[in-house]
């Protein structure tokens, strides 16, 4: 067997065509060709899968009752095979306490080094907090010169109010003659009166030492003393000149703050010992939204400005909202926005217990009268939602709460014992708030002292190279307490791809699913020389991807096609980038070699003198800009990762037009204004989320194609004479459906301790529906061969069915030909849901005034398959609409009509507006990282 070639053989999954593939080990390797290709069959369904099933069945049968058995992938052979790490686009986590500081392991080595060099400091003094042994107290003050006269004082009372007869008696019981009251030393025998509500303080004076060679002992001794009656505290009085203060325990002499020993749990909002008390480190809370409570300022009370309380359910609250109008003399016909503020907070928080007259007639008639205290809105709907037992009741008070920092942490999800330790001057919280960038440079400067950087020499290196490989695949602009929930696919993927190059690990096949989606090209460089650093550690790379720049980066092709799927699942072409250019057959060595390109248009659309406005946009990093975006423009926000673009558009824009048009619950980011809403009727997010979470979900019933097809079923004739309506040929419902597997055409079976099986339905063998309802037929198809059809075959299908065949055309236009009406929404990728959602719009008639957003729409493409994209979005423009599109991909930049790009850089160094204009004009700005490679392609094409 040949050591340095991956060899597969009659390689089947999904789409492939039985195929012949030789990948040569220990290099980098591209895996190409067209959306549904047979790319991911090939890379994750066939080698990765039997990879991990190589894996499991090594273990003993002890661990893989555990595992579960793990199905052969459809393949005859692979030899040469090494062992197998995926790295996907899957997001790292949606648990809110998992952070990028937690996934990278780097902020288990921040807690470690904060228990072990960290300086405790009293928040409220300021002063570090130290213990000290006696024997400690004693050097430092044998420091002194002889002759130097000092007082050991035990201090009892600080800045306490009273008298404190019982405590000056006590003291004299024990024998002491002297004290300190407030500064000024007194005989106790003197008669010594407190002014009850003055604040003083008492410290005992223990002895009185003058500083001699054989002073040590003595000195132990009063300390030691002064240590027991003031529980561990000590101040000494030097000269009159200068106090100590000294303490046996970590606490504050002063104010008595105090922290135990520091260890790394300390340190740990996922520790009881470490999480803020109030927010349980979550470093937020849910609270009632004033914002969420009168979502339209501009209608009064009257008309239902106070949304929970108006009235919907029950006329209990709109009658006590009418008295405690009434009573605080608010105008209940006014609108919202031009009330008395003073007065409009105390309905929505109350008045302290403040009663107001109430009459309440309920349903029956029946009248109640009486003072009443009003709690206010929001202390209402906050109480009942911590009383009630009612699941309805907590989900319609959710409905307006928002997330909040936890007031007592301030969202820094810590104690305060640990956020009270400091390294370099930070807390551990503000380490973690420093995006990547910033934080290897603290630590580059970080100051420490000899034994300290003794201790922590291993700790930082840790640190420094983790934070270093972050860098490396472009993730300086990332913070560590950013939650893994909130990342990207791709961010999620580059995360994963650091964490494997600091394990060093040789000799392992790597395959990656489209490393550079979401990466600038300047950040995208840097990710390549990472891939070419693992690959010269002795790994083999597989990567899926469609960038033209890894491509040209990696020493070998694969290109699988020609087409998509049923036309895929071939080797096309493969081979050095060169060779794979010089083959005709090859779609992507044709864009390759620049023989076939996506033109730059002939004339770019003007602005037409109307502008959707944002002004002061300050959410994350934004710097309070102003952006105009031109209407029925095919307009592109374009800047280096991290630079503020989906901020802008996806929580400062999108939720802010919604939330004015459709008066939606919607909190968006902070902004002042917004201007030209008269432009627009409706906006559309065209996102990447799946169009379903469950099987039944599929692309026919997402573009509701799939109710016009059940419409004509029922139309035939031998449905007529059944009498079959419409419902029949659902799977969803009672009558047609399989009831063997409730219209799933598969079973669960559950395994107790092994995972779930999931096996064909053996009485509908998988097609959904009963006998009966498969007897009908339309053109000798029935439902179920129907839903099996692609796209493409559907089209011709139903070619003269006008309403049928339009929204199948959108489907195509696409570039989903390929997929089946049928497909569950669970098998479908990110890029495809939004081809999905974006051909539903496509047959819908607009009429010209409608904002299309769409977050990097290029993801998983192919750029033949960008091509066909852009043509829709062109036709959208066309039709008088206005595309916002927030794009890396050159091609698609290159073809806008507009550009905003931000920069210059990422996280805090970001936010600005760097360039806006044609593609032609940004190129002219020399700071914008987008026109300098912008104008490479300008030039080629």
């Amino acid at each position: 067997m040949n050591q340095d070639k991956i060899v597969i053989k009659g390689a089947r999954s999904h789409n492939l065509k039985n195929i012949d593939v030789v990948i040569p080990r220990n290099q980098f390797v591209v895996l190409t060709g067209l959306s549904g290709s047979g790319k991911s069959s090939l890379a994750f369904d066939t080698i990765f899968a039997e990879g991990q099933r190589r894996y499991v069945e090594s273990l003993s049968a002890y661990a893989r009752q555990f595992l579960g058995q793990m199905e052969k992938p459809d393949v005859d052979a692979i030899d040469g095979l090494s062992p197998a790490i995926s790295i996907d686009q899957k997001t790292t986590s949606r648990n809110p306490r998992s952070t990028v500081g937690t996934v990278t392991e780097i902020y288990d080595y921040l807690r470690l080094l904060y228990a072990r060099v960290g300086h405790p400091t009293c928040p409220t003094h300021g002063m570090e907090i130290t213990s000290q042994t006696i024997q400690q107290m004693v050097d430092r003050l044998l420091e002194y010169p002889e002759r130097t006269r000092m007082q050991i004082l035990a201090p009892l009372v600080e800045g306490r109010k009273g008298e404190h007869a019982k405590l000056l008696e006590e003291i004299r019981r024990e024998g002491y003659v002297r004290v300190r009251i407030d500064g000024e030393t007194l005989d106790l025998n003197s008669d010594i009166h407190l002014e009850k509500n003055k604040k003083h303080s008492i410290a005992v004076v223990v002895d009185r030492i003058v500083m001699k060679e054989d002073v040590a002992s003595r000195l132990a001794d009063s300390l030691e003393t002064a240590c027991r009656l003031a529980d561990g505290k000590v101040l000494v009085d030097v000269m009159g000149e200068e106090e100590l203060l000294f303490s046996e325990k970590m606490a504050c002499p002063i104010c008595g703050f105090s922290i135990n020993e520091l260890e790394p749990r300390l340190f740990s909002f996922n520790s009881p010992f470490g999480a803020c008390p109030e927010c349980d480190g979550l470093g937020t809370r849910m609270k009632v939204d004033p914002e969420l409570i009168i979502p339209d300022g501009s209608i009064s009370i009257a008309e239902g400005a106070i949304e929970p309380w108006a009235g919907v359910t029950s006329t209990y609250y709109p009658q006590l909202l009418a008295a405690a109008c009434q009573h605080f003399g608010v105008d209940i016909d006014l609108p919202v926005e031009q009330l008395n503020k003073v007065a409009l907070h105390q309905i929505l928080y109350g008045s302290k217990g403040e009663k107001i007259h109430f009459v309440y007639e309920n349903d029956s008639g029946m009248v109640k009268e009486g003072d009443v205290s009003f709690e206010g809105v929001i202390p209402n709907l906050e109480r009942r939602y911590q009383e009630t037992a009612s699941e309805y009741i907590r989900e319609m008070i959710e409905g307006y709460m928002s997330k909040k920092p936890c007031p007592h942490c301030h969202g820094q999800r810590l104690h305060p014992a640990a956020l009270a330790v400091y390294v370099g001057g930070k807390n551990i919280a503000e380490v973690t708030a420093l995006s990547i960038g910033e934080a290897l440079l603290f630590f580059k400067e970080l100051q420490l002292s000899t034994k300290e950087y003794q201790i922590a020499r291993l700790i930082l290196k840790e640190i420094e190279d983790r934070l270093r490989f972050l860098m490396d695949v472009g993730l300086d602009y990332l913070t560590l307490d950013r939650t893994a929930g909130t990342l990207s696919g791709g961010e999620a993927q580059r995360i994963r791809l650091a964490t494997q190059i600091g394990s060093k690990l040789t000799g392992v096949l790597y395959i990656l699913d489209e490393p550079s989606i979401g990466l600038h090209q300047r950040d995208n460089d840097r990710l390549i020389h990472t891939l070419e650093q693992m690959r010269d550690l002795g790994n083999t790379l597989i990567v899926v991807e469609h960038d033209e720049d890894t491509m040209r980066a990696s020493d070998y092709i694969i290109d699988i096609g020609p087409g998509a799927g049923v036309h895929g699942g071939e080797v096309v072409a493969y081979g050095t980038p060169e060779e794979v250019m010089a083959n005709e057959h090859s779609l992507t060595g044709q864009y390759l070699s620049g023989k076939k390109f996506i033109p730059i248009p002939a004339k770019r659309r003007e602005p037409n003198g109307k502008w959707l406005k944002v002004y002061g946009a300050e959410e994350n990093n934004l710097r309070k800009i102003d952006v105009a975006i031109p209407i029925g423009l095919f307009v592109c926000v374009t800047g280096v990762s991290g630079s503020g673009k989906s901020t802008l558009v996806n929580e400062v824009l999108h939720k802010g037009v919604i939330r004015e048009i459709n008066h939606s619950k919607v909190i968006p980011g902070q902004f002042e204004r917004l201007e030209g809403l008269e432009h627009i009727e409706k906006v559309i997010d065209i996102d990447q989320s799946p169009i379903g979470r469950t099987p039944r979900s599929n692309p026919a019933t997402y573009t509701g194609v799939f109710d016009d097809i059940r419409d004509l079923f029922a139309q035939t004739n031998e449905a007529k004479m059944r009498g079959y309506q419409k419902g029949r040929f659902s799977f969803n419902v009672k009558g047609g459906r399989c009831e063997a597997c409730r219209g799933d055409g598969i079973i669960k079976i559950e395994m107790h301790f092994l995972p779930d099986v999931y096996v064909p339905c053996e009485i509908c063998h998988g097609l959904r529906y009963n006998r009966e309802t498969l007897q009908v037929r339309y053109k000798g198809k029935n439902i179920a061969e129907v839903l099996e059809m692609t796209v493409e075959d559907a089209l011709e299908f139903f070619k003269h069915i006008p309403r049928i065949q339009r929204k199948l055309q959108t489907l195509y236009d696409v570039g989903l030909g390929y997929i089946r009406l049928g497909q569950p929404a669970t098998t479908l990728s990110g890029g495809e849901a939004q081809r999905v959602k974006l051909a539903s719009e496509l047959y819908r008639r607009s009429r010209g005034r409608t904002l299309y957003i769409l977050d990097e729409p290029t993801t998983g493409l192919h750029v033949d398959d960008i091509a066909r994209l852009l043509e829709v979005l062109q036709r959208l423009v066309e039709n008088g609409d206005t595309v916002l599109v927030i794009e890396h991909n050159l091609d698609v930049i290159k073809t806008a009509d507009y550009l905003i790009d931000l920069g210059p850089e990422g996280g805090d160094r970001g936010g600005t507006v760097i360039a806006t204009g044609t593609p032609e004009e940004v190129v002219k700005v020399k700071r914008s990282y987008t026109g300098q490679y912008l104008a490479r392609v300008l030039a080629r094409d």
